[in-house]
């Protein structure tokens, strides 16, 4: 069971590829789906990376993101900037 602060980046996550990507149905918008699987480009990432950085008031290096391609890992890397 993921932690309530897991819980929550995902959440925040989830809103915001379901904005940045519009022809996203809900349903496929999964912990462990890549980002380029749901039509995700990076421009697209970067949005979405942006987006809930600011939703969650975190500042997270760049080069943290270098290895991110799905959800899951995304979470991870936000969850540990958390206050």
């Amino acid at each position: 069971m993921p932690s309530s602060a897991e819980e929550r980046v995902f959440n925040a996550v989830r809103r915001n590829v379901l904005i940045v990507v519009d022809h996203v149905e809900p349903a496929e918008v999964t912990i462990d789906v890549a980002l380029p699987d749901l039509g995700c480009n990076s421009v697209d990432r970067t949005e979405i990376v942006s987006m809930t950085m600011e939703d969650l008031d975190v500042v997270v290096p760049v080069a943290e993101f270098a290895q991110v391609d799905d959800l899951r890992s995304l979470v991870t890397v936000l969850v540990r900037h958390l206050p």
